[in-house]
């Protein structure tokens, strides 16, 4: 990538992004009012979702979280990987920071910041163990990142969250706060309830975004697929996210009119996170020089979260009333403004990184000027 500044580059970041994802916050805080306001009028709500279950998930709760699944892991470019995994400076940095730093230091800011509140403590490490694979595309973009490195960690974290996820979920909620001689969490918490929900609802969508990029690829392009049907599917994983938000919300208002501190709880810790993993992954990059496209994209697969994953865990594993629930939720309205402003963070640091391009990346213009669908 050229240091040459574009007019692209300098532009406003909001301006480059989709209507939807422009004014995602504002949708979120929506479902949340309209949420609160079911839960008020309609007081059978619950009994009504419970009526159909799978286990402890209410089916159209279910529907929700698949749904907002699906269209992200449609994006990943699955079979970008060649010159990135040969890169194993990137490589062994990101799952470090991914699967080491960031979960440790979720585990730290929430017993620090939430030592009464066990559900929202529990919820939040599990917002730590939720690794990026959402809108981290779309800010390693708007950046002007590596699109193909990110596409590639983007992927490998989807998988290895299949494979790991229960593990260090017992790891950091039983096993770790044992050793430290902490609370450890409550014995509704289950391995094998949290590695189905992980292989129910990123499994299942994982293979079929696999799927249809194979397929559609295969069938009409690459072109046809990322700038006709991608736009077109995208929106759907927000409609997703906001259909579950409405409906945890009517769930959970009674306790957050009574305790609304508590979502400014929870906020506290995911801000210092989000600013910690960030920088992290900038001072990182820089020392090994990776080049500014990598590093940025360090960065931001650092410092994002599947909080889709997330929400689908708690609700399967501790309920749709839980405060693990509500946890993650306030999670992506908090994520979305802070790493818009860290987007404009990473151009302000781009003087001061080498290029770093690389033979297959995409030059200046294009890499400036993305194609930004909501995920």
């Amino acid at each position: 990538m050229s240091n040459t500044t574009t007019t692209a580059d300098t532009g406003p970041v909001l301006r480059r992004l989709s209507v939807l994802d422009r004014w995602l916050p504002a949708w979120i805080i929506a479902a949340m009012v309209l949420g609160l306001l079911l839960g008020r009028f309609i007081p059978g709500l619950a009994q009504s979702l419970d009526a159909v279950t799978i286990g402890s998930v209410s089916v159209p709760i279910a529907i929700g979280l698949l749904v907002m699944m699906y269209p992200v892991l449609a994006k990943v470019r699955y079979t970008d990987t060649g010159h990135v995994l040969t890169d194993k400076r990137l490589m062994i940095t990101s799952l470090v920071l991914n699967w080491v730093v960031a979960p440790a230091l979720m585990f730290v800011l929430a017993w620090v910041f939430l030592p009464d509140l066990p559900e929202y403590r529990t919820g939040l490490i599990i917002v730590g163990l939720a690794r990026c694979i959402a809108m981290v595309l779309i800010w390693n973009d708007l950046a002007c990142g590596d699109r193909e490195a990110a596409a590639v960690l983007v992927a490998i974290n989807s998988v290895f969250q299949v494979i790991a996820f229960g593990a260090l979920g017992w790891f950091y909620l039983q096993t770790l706060p044992s050793w430290l001689g902490l609370p450890t969490t409550s014995a509704e918490f289950s391995i094998v309830t949290i590695t189905l929900s992980v292989l129910v609802f990123l499994g299942i969508p994982l293979l079929a975004g696999f799927l249809t990029r194979t397929i559609g690829e295969k069938r009409k392009g690459r072109d046809w697929y990322e700038n006709t049907f991608l736009p077109k599917l995208g929106p759907f994983a927000l409609y997703g996210l906001l259909f579950t938000i409405v409906i945890l919300f009517a769930l959970q208002g009674h306790t957050i009119a009574e305790r609304p501190l508590d979502v400014v709880r929870i906020a506290v810790p995911l801000l210092i996170y989000f600013a910690v993993t960030f920088t992290t992954g900038m001072i990182a990059g820089g020392v090994l020089g990776l080049g500014y496209p990598r590093t940025t994209t360090l960065a931001f697969t650092a410092a994002g979260n599947n909080f889709e994953l997330a929400i689908a865990v708690a609700i399967a594993t501790f309920g749709v009333t839980s405060g693990q629930a509500l946890a993650g939720v306030v999670g992506p309205l908090i994520e979305v403004p802070v790493l818009v402003g860290l987007v404009y963070v990473a151009l302000w640091a781009r003087k001061f990184y080498p290029a770093g391009r690389t033979p297959t990346q995409p030059d200046s213009s294009s890499q400036s000027d993305p194609k930004v669908v909501s995920s």
